[in-house]
């Protein structure tokens, strides 16, 4: 593995910042700060190959599948964010996105060295989960050469699982094991291999447009907002009288009393309310709108779905 190491986009030295550490504080956050920037249009670069990605994985979830993200370090951990935050924004069940990372558990608060370099144990993480072909995977790895990645990602070929890659390299070795590639390059690091900045900035905005992207697709928001919140807390419940409130122009009170009777189901409570709609009639209404509010307002309205 180490060979051709230095090969790699994410291991060249960057030439605007080697000396950063003759800099002052301000020089040096500015000069990071700068760096920054490159993520943004690295990501623009690859988006037809997101929008490919967010295409195929709707496609599965909408059969039944489920999301998987496997990596390593900083790109695991990666991965493990935008998982847990699926369920609370989006009222998705807590097995619909899932996370592997090598070493498991212990490795998204300290590192396990040497669990990158199993490759079987990829394989193996992802039976415990019962992974199939009508699954995705999408594998994370700034340098795309991570073995446990690598293992995971052969064994969802054999399924016929679609597997997705997400690197920060050219032509990396990842390349040749999926079936999509989104590769950003936003350039060598500020600080020599440290991929959790650039890259990582990269993966988790790819990450973010995916999971987002899907769930715009299956009709979690209504316009711009979180319509399928989970009001799981204090927060989360304020918030979800807010915005039944923004849909439907409505107060507070009748906002609260809407949810109140719906078990506090943002969807539900805002087809109530623009359609004068008890709980279950809407609860209907969205069930044969495959979910979309919008879509149920048309139905409702004599259009189609």
């Amino acid at each position: 593995m180490a060979e051709g190491l230095h090969k790699l986009n994410t291991e060249q030295q960057n030439v605007r910042s080697a000396h950063i550490d003759t800099l002052t504080t301000l020089e040096t956050v500015a000069l990071i700060n700068d760096e920054d920037h490159l993520c943004a249009e690295a990501v623009k670069a690859v988006l037809p190959e997101v929008a490919r990605s967010v295409d195929a994985i709707y496609e599965k979830m909408r059969n039944g599948g489920r999301l998987f993200y496997c990596g390593a370090g900083t790109s695991g951990r990666l991965g493990a964010l935008d998982a847990a935050e699926c369920p609370p924004t989006f009222g998705v069940d807590y097995e619909t996105v899932i996370a592997l990372i090598a070493g498991g558990e212990t490795a998204f608060f300290r590192a396990v060295e040497g669990a990158e370099d199993n490759r079987e144990q990829g394989a193996v993480d992802l039976q415990k989960h019962g992974f199939c072909a009508c699954d995705v995977l999408v594998g994370i790895a700034a340098s795309g050469r991570t073995p446990y990645v690598i293992g995971a990602m052969d064994y969802a070929k054999t399924l016929g699982a679609t597997v997705i890659a997400l690197v920060c390299c050219k032509g990396s070795e990842m390349q040749q094991h999926a079936d999509i590639t989104i590769a950003p390059l936003p350039g060598p690091e500020v600080i020599t291999g440290s991929t959790r900045m650039k890259s990582g900035t990269c993966q988790k905005m790819v990450l973010n447009m995916l999971s987002t992207a899907v769930m715009v697709k299956h009709g979690k928001v209504y316009g711009n907002l979180m319509a399928d919140v989970k009001a799981s807390n204090e927060k989360l419940m304020h918030r979800a009288v807010h915005i039944v409130c923004t849909a439907t122009g409505e107060t507070q009170e009748t906002a609260k009393r809407a949810l109140a009777q719906c078990d506090y189901h943002c969807k539900t409570a805002i087809v109530m309310l623009l359609l004068n709609l008890d709980a279950q009639a809407a609860r209907d209404l969205l069930q044969k709108a495959d979910g979309h509010i919008a879509a149920a307002l048309r139905i409702f309205n004599g259009g189609d779905a």
